[in-house]
């Protein structure tokens, strides 16, 4: 189906991102191609095959920025039609949208968009590692909360009424079957008085960003219209970002510390991230 909208906006793009099970951001070629306003794969295709060319130029790994990956599509009578399609880094579709038609509005926006946030990312990444760990904590809660207010949104939009019920499910499962509570108690802080997200540390907070963006996905994904389902799904999630960090070879987030200061002492001490960017 043609992606359709009026007025294409920075928004546009961000809403066909992808997140993976590693929590890395990715786009589908085909979705691409259609917010772009190209109607014919053959047309895009050769568009993608110029930006790989740059890409090879420029030293890195295409294969790494351009993911082929192919789909099965129902094509009636019982048969199916397999069709390519590529799973796109950032840099990949600002490659693209540098290689695509600029007489295309939409094309000339996401020359603007992938430019900048391309750019933005690279700043990020390495203002990032140069933050003390108190100036992670402070930025990465910040980030927690942010997300936290998507996934309210799309909590509610599928049904959730008990937000308490539904944090706890998610909970549950990143944390071998703690509640909220529980990790309170563990923490030595009074749930009723203090978040405990105030009181961890910039892995477990980590974590438990994972956490948020990928429910929020999976809820999306999968049209979720009750509480029940949309709370089996959190819990889910949680218990797949644990096995995660148990592949990886992590700590699991009850086996972290608990920092000796919140994120409000943190904030009395002025400590000022907000320039810093993700």
């Amino acid at each position: 189906m043609l992606f359709e909208m009026q007025e294409y906006k920075e928004v546009t793009f961000d809403d066909i991102k992808h997140i993976n099970e590693f929590g890395n951001e990715y786009w589908e070629a085909r979705e691409l191609m259609l917010v772009l306003g190209y109607l014919k794969w053959g047309n895009f295709k050769k568009v993608i095959d110029k930006a790989k060319i740059t890409c090879e130029i420029s030293n890195n790994q295409v294969n790494e920025h351009f993911a082929n990956v192919g789909k099965v599509l129902n094509v009636g009578n019982n048969a199916k039609m397999n069709i390519e399609d590529y799973h796109l880094s950032r840099y990949a579709c600002y490659l693209i949208v540098q290689n695509a038609d600029s007489r295309k509005k939409a094309v000339a926006l996401g020359q603007t968009y992938f430019a900048v946030q391309t750019r933005k990312m690279e700043l990020t990444e390495e203002a990032f590692s140069k933050l003390t760990e108190d100036e992670k904590r402070l930025y990465t809660r910040t980030t927690v909360k942010n997300k936290n207010k998507f996934l309210f949104d799309t909590a509610k939009a599928a049904g959730v009424e008990n937000y308490g019920k539904f944090n706890n499910y998610g909970y549950r499962g990143l944390y071998n079957g703690e509640t909220a509570q529980d990790i309170a108690k563990r923490k030595g802080i009074d749930p009723k008085k203090e978040d405990i997200l105030d009181y961890m540390g910039s892995t477990e907070l980590g974590a438990n960003l994972f956490r948020i963006t990928q429910t929020d996905e999976v809820l999306k994904n999968k049209n979720i219209n009750n509480e029940q389902d949309a709370c089996n799904i959190h819990h889910s999630v949680g218990q797949a970002v644990r096995q995660t960090i148990k592949k990886v070879g992590g700590t699991m987030p009850e086996a972290l510390p608990t920092p000796e200061k919140s994120i409000k002492e943190i904030e009395k001490e002025n400590i000022n991230v907000e320039n810093v960017e993700v």
